[in-house]
């Protein structure tokens, strides 16, 4: 059987395959104990990172993956809730 994917598709399975990709090199990161090594594969993750953001970009461009706007409220509310947060780890 001969099967065909659509573009949207084919851009799905990329941005879950990298999601899948960041969270594994994160994992290996945190229990990393070799800093060169570790340095290696922050490296590596801060690139599939940017991989992951170019193709969550495109999709957003082409309407494959629609994000409705933020309100200004939610927006002010979360600031607030993680700068406080933030403070109290200091």
């Amino acid at each position: 059987m001969n099967q065909t994917f659509t573009e949207k598709e084919i851009l799905a399975d990329a941005l879950t395959s990298e999601k899948g990709a960041t969270n594994n090199f994160n994992k290996f990161a945190n229990e990393c104990v070799h800093n060169d090594l570790k340095n290696t594969v922050m490296e590596i993750l801060n690139q599939e990172h940017s991989i992951q953001q170019d193709v969550f970009n495109i999709m957003h461009e082409k309407g494959y993956y629609p994000t409705p706007d933020a309100e200004e409220r939610k927006i002010s509310e979360a600031k607030q809730k993680f700068q406080s947060s933030a403070s109290s780890v200091r």
